[in-house]
């Protein structure tokens, strides 16, 4: 009597991150997955011309795949890639907006580890994605801040945003506050960098929520005064003076004559 065959799993919903050269016809691709968090795929023969996922490994673009069988050591670091096919067929972002997708990439790959899910955080990367398609340059703006603010929770080192961290005391609407890598929320001294306790308060209220449309609508007034926040959190946990998205930006901005 024959064996009973074994269903196949479900596909994964996935994003690439990002993909090196493995062999002459091979790419080993960084994914993340709804499902299971990020992973690393081997795609043989993905760079032969005729393959059918050479044109389907490419970042910004929801996937669905499907792996090899698991390996027998659960913790092993690659696995084979099946099949990809693309789920939604969204035009790449130009311009500003791809260099901001890569800065979201490049912060999932040094933050995130490895099979580690975050559903909710791998809902707000999508919806990232989506809104750079269309944002303009304060647009793009928003969608870093909002997306740096969901990563860095899902991560567990993003303080809650309406009380002082020390006193858990709720921040009063008018009163300046900062973001301080080791302190958290802080009243900020006179003349010091800070947002009114309105605006950390409408941010939390959104990052609660996992509202991504509500989160940008909260860091658009204020996404100037996030950005130097966020940049000192991020290198601070990082352990990074720089990121390289970072450094391409500073470039470009300095060609342009203008101050990032």
């Amino acid at each position: 009597m024959n064996a009973p065959r074994r269903a196949a799993a479900a596909p994964l919903s996935a994003f690439v991150l990002h993909r090196w050269d493995w062999s002459e016809s091979s790419l080993i691709v960084d994914l993340f997955t709804r499902e299971r968090g990020r992973l690393a795929v081997a795609a043989k023969g993905a760079k032969r011309p005729y393959s059918q996922l050479r044109p389907v490994l490419i970042p910004f673009q929801r996937l669905l795949v499907q792996l090899g069988r698991t390996p027998a050591d659960a913790a092993a670091e690659v696995h084979l890639l099946r099949s990809a096919e693309r789920a939604a067929g969204l035009p790449m972002p130009a311009g500003a907006a791809l260099l901001a997708g890569f800065h979201l990439n490049e912060l999932l790959l040094a933050l995130l580890a490895r099979q580690d899910p975050h559903e909710p955080l791998f809902d707000a990367y999508a919806d990232a994605v989506a809104a750079l398609h269309a944002a303009d340059e304060a647009g793009v703006q928003a969608t870093l801040r909002g997306f740096e603010l969901s990563l860095m929770r899902a991560v567990g080192v993003l303080p809650a945003l309406d009380v002082v961290t020390s006193t858990l005391r709720a921040l009063a609407p008018e009163q300046g506050y900062a973001l301080h890598p080791e302190a958290g929320i802080v009243a900020a001294a006179p003349g010091a960098a800070a947002l009114p306790g309105a605006a950390w308060r409408a941010i939390e209220a959104a990052l609660a929520a996992g509202d991504g449309a509500a989160l940008r609508a909260a860091a658009a007034p204020v996404a100037a005064a996030l950005r130097g926040s966020l940049r000192d959190l991020l290198h601070y946990h990082l352990g990074s003076p720089q990121l390289r998205t970072r450094r391409v930006m500073l470039e470009l901005h300095r060609l342009r004559g203008r101050t990032p």
